[in-house]
């Protein structure tokens, strides 16, 4: 008989404690939250230094406009309307009057659309902006270049080159999470082993190396997180990392539903406006299927494990992928293999742009986004989103709803692919 290692909180009582001061930490995050909305919402204007961390075109009858979203300085997202003949202004810092009489503290939260019109431009622009200048330079096509500048830094992309993504289904591997620090973790701990051995050898041989391995690793990629401006999906993903390595590290179950739990209440009590990031949900919800699938199928082979997890979080991910995004194509079922490439792509794009070959991977890409795939918008009520995260949660104490969700997804996907047919 296999023995399974401890959970981290193995009582009731333990859990209510814990719960008990995270919903204390929760609070007072609030609380600081709200102190700085009633800061911005004192008089009915104000002007606030913010980021402008996108800039797109929005056309209408009429005539066009341009949005920007903005981040100020406290990390409140927020849009503005402006004339088409602004610059480009993606990356630099602004002071921006606003408009806020009628703001209330569920959108200043949630992100808000606000009155306003530009201050100031400040000379200063955002070091990710200016790498992801450098990426796209190795560039003569376009559109690569600017999808490996988003790849890496997490800048924008543009709105054809989203919905080209989103066409073949795979917006999410340009999503900087779990899946792409991971790999970057493993790329650190081969890179930094056979030096550090040496070292370890000569200088310090009672030194655990794996230990000090991860935290030379784990402060690079805080570091790259830093460097992002903490994406959602970088923060649930750097938050598991550290926890995962943590329970190891001390014997304790690593990949267990009460692990990716800590880490989510953890990080929504430091930072409450992840409750409205659709994005840092989705990687919550990836994390989530990826383990229902490991405690199903945990005693398969690699191969068997390799293939089936992405088979399974993509039917998984699916219908609420069609009930965020409602768009659906004939290739949309590929990404299931571009996903499983990615894992040898993106190391090897990442080392050709490291020496300034990135433009070596152009031809590829472009074939890639221009293969024909034309979307079926298909409706799906928030009713189904809501039915279909309650079966999953259902299926964590009922074995019979575990049966059940791989069915349910199958007909989904038939009934999706039936609509393109």
């Amino acid at each position: 008989m296999k023995l399974e290692p401890p959970q981290l909180l193995a009582s009731r009582q333990e859990v209510e404690v814990f719960l008990g001061l995270v919903f204390l930490l929760f609070i007072i995050s609030l609380l600081g939250e709200y102190r700085t909305y009633r800061q911005l919402t004192r008089f009915d204007d104000a002007v606030v230094a913010a980021t402008v961390e996108q800039q797109y075109i929005k056309r209408k009858e009429g005539g066009a406009y341009q949005v920007l979203k903005l981040r100020s300085k406290a990390g409140a997202p927020f849009f503005i309307t402006v004339p088409t003949a602004l610059r480009d202004l993606e990356g630099y810092e602004v002071r921006v009057w606003l408009k806020t009489d009628r703001l209330d503290f569920w959108h200043y939260l949630g992100g808000f659309f606000a009155y306003g019109a530009i201050d100031a431009v400040l000379p200063q622009r955002q070091w990710k902006f200016r790498a992801g200048e450098w990426i796209e330079s190795q560039h003569t096509e376009v559109r690569s270049g600017a999808l490996f500048a988003a790849l890496f830094t997490a800048t924008p992309l543009p709105p054809n080159l989203r919905e080209s993504l989103a066409r073949l289904g795979i917006s999410h591997l340009l999503a900087i999470s779990g899946f792409h620090l991971g790999l970057l973790s493993l790329f650190l701990f081969t890179l930094l082993r056979f030096p550090y051995r040496y070292f370890q050898t000569h200088l310090f041989p009672w030194r655990n190396a794996r230990r000090d391995l991860f935290y030379i690793a784990a402060a690079v990629l805080w570091g790259y997180a830093l460097f992002l401006h903490y994406p959602p999906s970088v923060l649930r993903a750097f938050a598991m990392m550290l926890i995962g390595f943590i329970l190891y590290d001390r014997g304790l179950r690593i990949l267990s539903f009460q692990t990716l739990g800590i880490a989510v209440v953890l990080l929504i009590a430091f930072w409450p406006r992840l409750l409205f990031s659709t994005g840092f949900w989705l990687s919550v919800a990836g994390v989530f299927y990826i383990f229902l699938f490991l405690q199903r199928f945990a005693d398969r082979g690699r191969l068997f494990t390799f293939v089936g997890i992405h088979l399974w979080v993509y039917g998984m991910m699916l219908p609420i992928a069609l009930a965020l995004f409602g768009t659906y194509s004939a290739l949309h079922p590929l990404s299931v293999l571009w996903t499983m490439a990615f894992i040898l792509f993106y190391p090897l794009a990442l080392l050709l742009h490291a020496v300034g070959l990135g433009g070596v991977l152009d031809s590829l890409v472009v074939r890639i986004l221009e293969l024909p795939a034309t979307p079926v918008h298909i409706e799906v009520g928030v009713w189904f989103l809501a039915v279909w995260i309650g079966l999953s949660l259902l299926a964590l104490p009922f074995k019979t709803v575990k049966m059940l969700l791989p069915l349910l997804a199958a007909a989904v996907f038939v009934g999706a692919v039936y609509q393109v047919a």
